[in-house]
């Protein structure tokens, strides 16, 4: 009971929990193009349905929605930054070929930016306007200076890079459908730039980018914020799942760069007079009206799922109660039961069976019906015993079934000093086999019929016999819980052990009784002359 109540406290604490729901425009971003909100994520680019289309997707872009200052004209200083995001880009199914990128962007007039689609959304000609990129390229373009299609690369006011790194010799592969963080840092006292990238959460300990760039000169007082993408005549879906960025005025060579929060948004207030933080909020906080209604559905789930559970729980003590119930009745009415528990019979492997019999010797054959020869063996875990070998199932469907009858009939409740005991069974390929107990004075019809070198019998045992087999008859139709008819009683199925003590065997025609009709049923002829 103690599991039924952890899996409730699971249950209810997923069915209980809320989870939040992206809004439709974040109110400090601007989104261009076919950038849009969806699975708490921005999606910048739509992923095209028909790879053979010859018309180019547009692109998607977003920016910070207010202009960030760069360079404070009083103090004629340029501030250092640093940003962290993560990105995903996933690839089109062959035969459609990938996007072009995406592209970490600073610009001076989000206007002067191309509306056509390729090229990352970045201007493809130059413009008076300065920009910088750190572009994650999945396009190869020799002409612009590619180095393959999986490379970052710095671009300043051209989108011919100004230095590239192949991500591949880094192990990170762009198009890898994964979960990408990348961290930029560019300290201006020190004129250097740095780009660590990769698939964890926390910034690797050595830069894929170190490069000296004086990017002041390309700076205006205010510029503009985001990232851009497209896919060209490509098909990826590029998407931005979280998005820092900070400002340094006065940058001291001691002062770390991580970002302080792992919260997904852009502008927070400043903590110090040389910190500004800028960070990009990708959900609304005025979600609080569907709190109700997630509540609600919540509530129901949980109602529902106690419903079950509690039926569950139900059902189970009423089976727990039946069970206590006979043996109860076992322990009060013990003559009604004289037999042992039921133990399920253990399966041998064809090869032990094999092994036992010789390879079915045919001079081990001690007996053979219609549908199944015995053979003596021998076996380290049950000792002698009688191995009754079914005719190959494809020449007759039947004795599969007869197979089937005898081994769930034998296994159900039948533990009866009167009946012969199965030991074990087989079912390998096409071979049917039932192992049970050895009878070594061998079938009834052999002693009657003067084929086997014992004295005739005597009456004490003739009558010992019948009193042995009238006991398994009545237990089969009265005492047992599933009542059974033979319908196939004979001598030949009617063994003897060294003590000339009755066993009935041979269940292969054995039916459950289950009222009038199936007792009629019972009672038409089968089996074989005997």
């Amino acid at each position: 009971m103690p599991q039924y109540i952890q899996f409730i406290f699971l249950l209810t604490s997923i069915f209980t929990s809320t989870s939040s729901s992206p809004s439709s425009s974040p109110k400090n971003l601007t989104l261009i193009g076919s950038a849009h909100i969806a699975n708490n994520s921005i999606i910048l680019t739509q992923e095209i349905t028909a790879c053979n289309s010859r018309s180019y997707s547009l692109n998607g872009r977003i920016l910070h929605s207010y202009p960030i200052r760069f360079f404070n004209s009083s103090s004629n200083a340029t501030v250092s930054f640093s940003t962290r995001f993560t990105f995903k880009i996933t690839p089109p199914p062959p035969p459609c070929i990938p996007g072009d990128g995406i592209a970490f962007l600073i610009a001076s007039d989000p206007n002067s930016l191309p509306h056509s689609s390729g090229y990352m959304g970045l201007p493809d000609s130059p413009i008076s306007d300065p920009f910088f990129a750190i572009e994650l390229d999945t396009s190869f373009n020799p002409g612009l200076g590619d180095i393959n299609d999986n490379h970052l690369g710095l671009d300043v006011n051209s989108i011919v890079s100004v230095a590239s790194i192949d991500l591949t010799s880094q192990g990170v592969y762009l198009k890898s459908g994964k979960r990408i963080t990348v961290w930029i840092e560019y300290r201006d006292p020190e004129k250097i730039i740095r780009v660590w990238i990769g698939y964890m959460d926390s910034k690797p300990e050595h830069s894929v980018l170190s490069l000296p760039i004086d990017i002041s000169k390309i700076l205006r007082e205010f510029m503009y914020v985001g990232f851009s993408a497209s896919n060209g005549r490509g098909s990826s879906i590029h998407s931005i799942e979280k998005i820092q960025f900070h400002t340094f005025e006065s940058l001291t060579p001691n002062l770390q760069m991580e970002t302080r929060s792992s919260r997904s948004c852009l502008i927070c207030y400043p903590e110090d007079p040389v910190v500004e933080d800028y960070e990009i909020t990708l959900y609304h906080d005025n979600h609080k009206d569907n709190r109700v209604l997630e509540l609600a559905f919540g509530l129901l789930f949980l109602t529902g799922f106690l419903i079950i559970i509690s039926s569950l729980i139900i059902v189970y003590c009423i089976c727990l109660n039946k069970r206590r119930t006979l043996r109860q009745r076992f322990r009060d009415h013990p003559q009604m039961y004289r037999f042992q528990e039921t133990e399920i019979p253990k399966k041998i492997k064809l090869a032990d069976i094999r092994s036992a019999t010789k390879g079915f010797d045919q001079n081990r054959i001690i007996g053979q019906g219609a549908s199944s020869i015995v053979y003596e063996a021998y076996l380290p875990s049950c000792g002698n015993v009688a191995v009754k070998r079914f005719c190959k199932v494809n020449q007759s469907i039947s004795l599969g079934n007869q197979f089937a009858t005898e081994l769930a009939t034998m296994v159900g409740c039948l533990r009866h000093k009167n009946l012969v005991q199965l030991h074990g069974w087989c079912s390998e390929g096409n071979e049917l086999v039932l192992v049970y107990e050895y009878m070594s004075n061998g079938s009834l019809d052999k002693i009657l019929h003067k084929r086997s070198n014992n004295r005739p019998l005597t009456f004490e045992k003739r009558l010992n016999i019948l009193l042995g087999i009238s006991s398994a008859l009545v237990y089969l139709h009265e005492e047992c819980e599933r009542q059974i008819i033979h319908r196939d009683v004979k001598t030949c199925n009617i063994m003897l052990d060294a003590d000339f003590n009755a066993k009935l065997g041979d269940f292969g025609l054995a039916e459950e009784a289950d009222g009038d009709d199936s007792v009629g049923y019972a009672r038409e002829v089968v089996g074989d002359g005997g």
